[in-house]
């Protein structure tokens, strides 16, 4: 098929694309189709023609019934054409074309007897073809041929009978299985392709069969894989039979002798696919990836830029891991820093800074200097990530490190580069402390030239957060007040707060930031003087040297504990009256986001992360529902609710969910009901609970539904008494009690008489995360030391064997119901230690804040360092509690 071209405008310095297909239409073509009935054909034609429909399927052009039959029935006529090209084109458009059942017997015989043809073009692709439009009634017709054309002595069509099989396996399984003779008869072949075809096939007639599939290895493993191609398939089956094994041990694997001498192998492919299969075994040890490392390094001065790049990546995952088994490597790597493939340089200075030595530090960096320039942002990006690793793994090494980031930082580039440093420069700040005067001047003076609003206003936030802590804070006023004169208006509104901070703070400065803050009563922006007028009227003191009491720093400068969303959605709902906004009745559960909007996997966010958000509360929603039912006044104010849990199967007679109240000495469950019959009326609807499992509960309440009509949503409602101060859990088994009355489907009336009936509804349970509101922090680190160690908790458990990490932070986080901060929800791939920070508020509206510190051995067991902080000791001890009893 013809390849779109390249064409050189001699007038222009860019080059343009130029398509031989540029403007054609389908009807044009379909005019041209004609062509195939021609007494005289012309190939050469026709194959033109074949090549415009093919374009245009493949452009997502769609034929209709009549126009693809029409298509078909010409290009039959060609089969009488002996042009070698022509048929090759013929064969293409009836794959692409799939013609219905009704329409392949046409060219059913053609097909056939191109399969026996001595011509093994014709033979080859004729079975292709075949076995892609025919269905599994012709093809035990012609079984026999496939069978034969498996073992033919031409490579090509042993290769595409294997093919075929591969594809037909998806949808004829039955029939290929009948193949394994044949199949392991090519498996022998000399031919490359059709020995690695062959293993495929094979492989995939055995893959539900472990032990088949095993054997199949042991077989193979002797030495009778010739084609380079099959030896690196049959590395590949090796490594899944060596997951799979039950055999967990540091001592010897099963097919790991095997591996090994493949990096002996004569093909560079066979090699590098045996060591990457040896780097990647779970639980590798130093002994065993040793053989492998070195063969990777000898790839690394290799000529060939692709065998380069090949072992750089493999070495820059191991490193990730096994940091000291690539350090003999460092030295070849370290050459590969001026390699003109940039993708190559940048993976070897990331490997380095994963395996280099305090002492390798500042030679690297001078190396890295030079080779920033020559690349794009994205490396850049990569690299700045790296060196921020290095340096929190080696603190003493923090002023070359900040003077690269700072200098780097000076230069061009994008907004994601750009961030990138700056991140990196805030996490550095806040885990060495020695770090954060430097660091804070390197920001101040970014942000004198910085061209991005974002960055700029998180900066300032961050320097009113940490400059005032500093030894002198006054240094940092210079560079603040220049953005209320030279930044737009969202800059100069965080230059205002971030100067009422430093005065909130420093007491000592009051009266310079009074007088700078006066002049800024007159600015064009609204934000700007608002802002101003409020620090003014609630700083207090009129600019004297005096404390600032605590409760206006919290009011100005705390933590906000409601999320944004809940506190707009509050706004909006209240109506102007005598009795104030109350900040208190505002829901401070963060709610999850909807799996449609929920942002793709990815890196987690750090430095100068975005503020939690989620969608607007329903809270409000229940709040008011509630609140309509006498019976529930007395139980006081609400505290939580909970998602809506399904109590039915999907499409049944009676739809039923249930959301759970949670309410200081009391639980209300919320069952909505929907009736999707519409010949029946439900009346009187109730949900029996039986509480033979939940101890701790006592039913209080029962509130039925009257009347259920057909799609009318309905509440009922069981209330519980709980003991106060206790997390009682319990499984509660739900019955859906009415009386059903037939309705007459012509007048919609119901019959007088009903017949009582029930049905039965899926368990619910009430568990310790019922009791715990996600609420986020934005910074955790100064939440936490604002707690205090009073009430702090600490104790470590063994949380037994599991597959990984991310699974046991996934378990703990669930268990408490808690919100993960600053995205330590995130755990990195093979991570053999992670620590999570979570927040929330408990029953009572207590805040809890707990640090997770997890690690994992070569069993796979994993251990957990437990701390908690709360305002009450008897929250800490209940978090306690539930970890270990969950």
């Amino acid at each position: 098929m013809a390849q779109p071209l390249v064409k050189k405008d001699d007038d222009h310095d860019d080059e343009a694309d130029y398509s031989p297909f540029l403007g054609i239409e389908k009807g044009a073509v379909l005019q041209e189709v004609r062509v195939f009935n021609d007494p005289q054909l012309d190939p050469r034609r026709c194959s033109q023609v074949i090549t415009k429909l093919l374009y245009l399927l493949n452009q997502g052009d769609s034929f209709s019934k009549n126009e693809a039959t029409e298509v078909f029935f010409s290009v039959t006529k060609l089969f009488q054409s002996k042009d070698l090209g022509l048929r090759r084109m013929v064969y293409l458009i009836i794959k692409e074309l799939s013609p219905s059942s009704d329409e392949v017997i046409i060219v059913t015989s053609s097909l056939m007897k191109d399969m026996n043809s001595k011509t093994d073009m014709y033979r080859a692709n004729a079975i292709r073809v075949l076995c892609r439009i025919t269905d599994g009634t012709l093809l035990t017709q012609i079984e026999r041929y496939l069978k034969q054309a498996i073992v033919d002595k031409n490579p090509v069509v042993a290769s595409a009978a294997l093919v075929s099989g591969i594809h037909l396996l998806q949808t004829n399984p039955e029939i290929v299985k009948r193949w394994s003779n044949e199949v392991q008869e090519a498996v022998q072949s000399r031919a490359a392709l059709v020995q690695f075809h062959a293993l495929a096939l094979l492989q995939q007639i055995r893959q539900n069969d472990r032990l088949a599939v095993s054997k199949l290895v042991t077989s193979l493993t002797k030495g009778t894989a010739r084609s380079p191609l099959a030896q690196c398939l049959l590395i590949r089956y090796a490594s899944q039979v060596i997951r799979e094994s039950a055999n967990t041990q540091t001592g010897d694997r099963p097919f790991y002798d095997f591996l090994e001498s493949c990096l002996r192998h004569k093909a560079e492919m066979v090699v590098f696919e045996a060591a990457r299969a040896i780097t990647e075994l779970s639980g590798v040890t130093n002994r065993e990836l040793t053989p492998a490392i070195t063969a990777l390094q000898l790839f690394l001065s290799s000529s060939k830029p692709v065998l380069r790049f090949a072992a750089v990546r493999a070495l820059n995952k191991v490193a990730m891991t096994h940091p000291m088994a690539v350090t003999n490597c460092n030295i070849d790597m370290e050459s590969l820093i001026s390699d003109q493939n940039r993708s190559i340089a940048t993976l070897a200075i990331t490997t380095l800074l994963k395996t280099g030595n305090e002492s390798s530090v500042d030679r690297l960096m001078k190396q890295i200097t030079n080779f920033m320039s020559d690349i794009a942002d994205e490396f850049k990006i990569v690299v700045v990530e790296a060196i921020r690793s290095l340096c929190l793994k080696f603190p003493l090494k923090y002023r070359s490190l900040m003077n690269f980031l700072s200098n780097i930082l000076r230069e061009e580039g994008g907004f994601d580069y750009k961030k990138a440093i700056v991140d990196s420069i805030v996490i550095l700040i806040r885990d060495i402390p020695e770090a954060k005067e430097s660091g804070l001047l390197q920001l101040c003076e970014f942000i004198e030239d910085c061209e991005f609003t974002y960055l700029s206003t998180q900066i300032l936030h961050f320097l009113g957060n940490e400059g005032p802590k500093t030894t002198d804070p006054s240094k940092y006023i210079r560079y603040i007040y220049n953005r209320v004169h030279l930044e737009n208006a969202t800059v100069r509104a965080a230059a205002v707060s971030t100067l009422a901070k430093f005065g909130a703070m420093v007491d000592a400065l009051k009266p310079q930031i009074f007088v700078l803050l006066r002049r800024c009563v007159l600015d064009s922006d609204d934000e700007v003087r608002d802002r101003t007028t409020l620090y003014l009227n609630t700083l207090g003191g009129d600019g004297e040297v005096v404390e600032t009491d605590k409760e206006t720093k919290t009011l100005l400068f705390g933590a906000l504990d409601i999320p944004l969303v809940n506190l707009e959605t509050s706004l909006k709902n209240y109506e102007p009256s005598e009795e104030p906004f109350d900040i208190d009745s505002v829901s401070k559960e963060v709610k999850s986001q909807p799996l449609a909007e929920k942002k793709a996997p990815g890196k987690k966010p750090t430095g100068l992360g975005a503020p939690l958000a989620g969608p607007p509360s329903t809270v409000d929603a229940y709040e008011r529902l509630l609140s309509t039912i006498p019976e529930f006044l007395d139980f006081g104010k609400l505290f939580k609710s909970s998602a809506p849990v399904e109590l039915t199967e999907a499409e049944t007679e009676y739809a039923v969910n249930v959301v759970k109240h949670i309410f200081d000495r009391h639980v209300v469950f919320q069952y909505n009901c929907t009736n999707t019959i519409p010949e029946q009326l439900l009346e009187n609807v109730s949900v029996i609970v039986d509480l033979s499992e939940a101890d701790d509960f006592a039913e209080v309440l029962s509130k039925p539904v009257r009347s259920l009509p057909y799609d009318t949503p309905g509440q009922t409602f069981v209330a519980f008494e709980k003991p106060e101060g206790i997390t009682a859990v319990g499984k509660f088994s739900n019955t859906l009690r009415f009386t059903v009355k037939e309705v007459d489907p012509t007048t919609g009336e119901a019959e007088e008489d009903g017949v009582e009936d029930e049905y039965q509804l899926e368990d619910l349970e009430v568990v310790a995360a019922d009791y715990m509101m996600k609420v986020g922090v934005s910074n955790f680190r100064n939440a936490w030391e604002s707690m205090g160690d009073d009430f702090e908790h600490v104790d470590e458990y063994g949380l037994g064997p599991r597959e990984n990490l991310a699974e046991a932070v996934s378990a703990v986080i669930n268990l408490l119901g808690m919100q993960p901060c600053e995205g330590t929800e995130v755990v990195a791939t093979n991570s053999r230690s992670h620590t999570c920070l979570l927040s929330g508020v408990f029953l009572g509206n207590v805040r809890v804040l707990v640090r997770l510190q997890f690690g994992i051995d070569g069993s796979r067991d994993v251990a957990m360092k437990l701390a908690v902080r709360s305002e009450d000791e008897a929250v800490s001890d209940t978090i306690h509690e539930i970890v270990s009893s969950g």
